[in-house]
């Protein structure tokens, strides 16, 4: 995710302090993990030097004075420009679970024994991740099925692979 464009994507809506979009993102997106307010500065600090957004006004207050961030048009066009590239699809080519299964094979391990230990713990992440999607909100509900799917992708994996191990450890051994 990208710290800075979701940021910028908050200040759409009007000029905020960094306090509130951290409130803000967490609220929204930091379920799991939410922002180090030494993030938020930096990313604005950041975002204020390359002209994405503006010091809108500063309070003084009891502590160190609060700056309250407007986005620009560059910054407008940047949100624009960022949701408009779709994601890099993530092929997962070399995964390190497939490394764990042919090391096993090369050094006569039980290749098996790392796959059923994975398999139970996807399960148990997707015992979780179902509780979780049933007891909240829409956007956790989302967020869930989302890994939800990727693990199930991988369970689909575990089971081909253990069904192909005796001709993967054939191949290996070449």
């Amino acid at each position: 995710m990208s710290i800075g464009h979701t940021l910028l994507g908050l200040l759409e809506s009007g000029p905020r302090h960094g306090y509130d979009l951290k409130r803000a993102f967490d609220e929204k997106f930091g379920h799991d993990r939410p922002l180090h307010y030494g993030q938020v500065y930096s990313t604005m600090s950041r975002l204020l030097k390359n002209g994405l957004v503006e010091v809108d006004g500063i309070e003084a207050g009891g502590g160190p004075e609060r700056k309250r961030y407007a986005i620009t048009e560059a910054g407008i066009t940047d949100v624009q420009r960022w949701l408009a590239t779709p994601e890099k699809p993530e092929p997962y080519l070399q995964s390190t679970l497939y490394t764990k299964v042919v090391l096993a094979l090369l050094t006569h391990r039980d290749a098996a024994d790392i796959l059923d230990t994975q398999r139970s713990e996807h399960l148990r992440m997707m015992r979780i991740l179902t509780d979780r999607k049933r007891k909240g909100d829409l956007a956790d509900q989302l967020i869930c099925d989302h890994a939800l799917f990727h693990l199930e992708a991988d369970l689909r994996w575990l089971e081909l692979t253990a069904a192909r191990l005796d001709k993967l450890a054939q191949v290996v051994a070449e």
